[in-house]
């Protein structure tokens, strides 16, 4: 005869195996269904900026264009908006030596895309990044590469407001130095890879004031 041990609830006591019920049948399958449904949102946010018409538009535009000017770099679209990457290619800088002046090659560049950005300000707001290699710098009038990075970006806004038309208020500018490279700075051909410009569109479309 098994002991019940004294003011201990036996498993099958009412006011114990009601907590223990089993759930209906339908709440699994309401329970997946849920799971699903946050899955396919999470999805579709991920989404958003491929099935945006304007960013997909810009995207074959750049290109078709790098293709044609035989331009290094990369087109991408995440969720967060349009990656544009222009890297140096062999001795065609698109800056002096340790300044942020811009080169011909780069001008020609701007040239080249402006259009397409252009038409993107109109509703998405556009971020110029600055990227440089490793090779240490201070100089009078750039302290690190951060400074450097940073004024070079300005430049390419700057252009791109003064010449360009593109209105200030789209438009910002930002430096990383060289605490992002896409390659490892080991030669001095990834070290032109990593003196790079890149413009983030981002995907989703400004407000309109009022």
């Amino acid at each position: 005869m098994p002991i019940n041990p004294r003011n201990v609830i036996d498993e099958d006591d009412p006011r114990v195996s009601q907590i223990g019920h089993p759930a209906p049948a339908w709440l699994v399958n309401y329970a997946d269904l849920m799971t699903e449904l946050v899955i396919f949102f999470v999805v579709l946010y991920a989404l958003s900026a491929a099935l945006n018409k304007d960013i997909q538009k810009a995207r074959q535009e750049i290109e078709e264009m790098m293709q044609q000017q035989e331009v290094s770099g990369d087109v991408k679209v995440d969720r967060e908006g349009l990656h544009i990457t222009f890297e140096e290619r062999g001795q065609a800088g698109f800056f002096e030596s340790g300044r942020a002046d811009l080169t011909p090659t780069i001008v020609q560049l701007l040239d080249k895309v402006a259009p397409t950005l252009q038409g993107l300000a109109a509703k998405h707001e556009i971020v110029v990044e600055g990227h440089t290699d490793d090779v240490p710098i201070a100089t009078s009038r750039h302290a690190s590469n951060w400074e450097l990075s940073t004024a070079r970006a300005t430049e390419v806004v700057r252009y791109l407001i003064l010449k360009k038309a593109l209105p200030p208020a789209r438009l910002a500018a930002i430096g990383y130095g060289e605490y992002r490279p896409v390659v490892s700075n080991d030669s001095p051909g990834n070290r032109t890879r990593n003196r790079r410009v890149v413009f983030f569109v981002k995907s989703a479309p400004v407000k309109s004031a009022g």
